[in-house]
């Protein structure tokens, strides 16, 4: 049986779910709009400053049918996020499939680590050096969201930009550990190349999901 639901999970019918959740979009272009949040398991990314490391290892949360995965999002809203963990470790396009059969709209957060798979109305990039993207998402990237811890990730924030395409929104949000340290530098930077725009965590301070 084992062997039976790796083999689902690999097909991308089955997924490693940690959460699902219906809340406000507290980030980038969409922020302030009702979503139901699927957060898939399982990340080698290993952001340091992360602030779900409880999603990097898959094993610990469960294989779930999609079937049951998209059922529960439809009772709830017409947008759904899904996120990570980093969901592009798995196939997303049995997901993105069944949801669009719902008339559902399919967002993604991503590092863009690995393929690009599923059909999205909206990809919401956010690179990460450790592991940068696969060439092929930059171009389809709908919004580039570079955090920034210090420094040194306004240029890889450049670097980023200069490889997605011209109608991607450009975003600058802080690290939110850092957020008093880095908010002068974002607001100063911003005002300086208004091609960016600055994105906050503003789920955190509604005290929500």
């Amino acid at each position: 049986m084992q062997k039976e639901i790796q083999v689902q999970v690999e097909q991308g019918v089955m997924l490693p779910l940690m959460e699902e959740f219906y809340t406000i979009q507290g980030e980038g272009f969409h922020k302030g709009t009702a979503a139901y949040f699927i957060r898939i398991g399982g990340c080698d990314v290993g952001c340091h400053w992360c602030d779900v490391k409880e999603s990097w290892n898959a094993a610990i949360h469960p294989p779930t049918s999609i079937d049951a995965i998209v059922k529960n999002a439809e009772l709830h809203s017409n947008t759904v996020v899904v996120t990570g963990g980093e969901p592009l470790t798995w196939n997303m396009g049995p997901l993105t499939q069944s949801l669009k059969n719902k008339g559902l709209q399919t967002h993604i957060e991503t590092s863009g680590a690995y393929p690009l798979t599923g059909q999205w109305d909206w990809i919401c990039l956010s690179p990460k050096k450790i592991k940068l993207p696969k060439d092929e998402i930059y171009k389809a990237a709908d919004e580039l969201k570079v955090i920034v811890y210090n420094k040194d990730d306004f240029r890889f924030a450049e670097a980023q930009a200069a490889q997605v395409s011209s109608t991607c929104i450009l975003y600058l949000q802080p690290e939110w550990s850092k957020r008093d340290t880095v908010i002068p530098l974002i607001v100063d930077y911003v005002m300086a190349n208004p091609k960016w725009k600055v994105s906050l965590q503003t789920h955190k301070y509604l005290n929500i999901p």
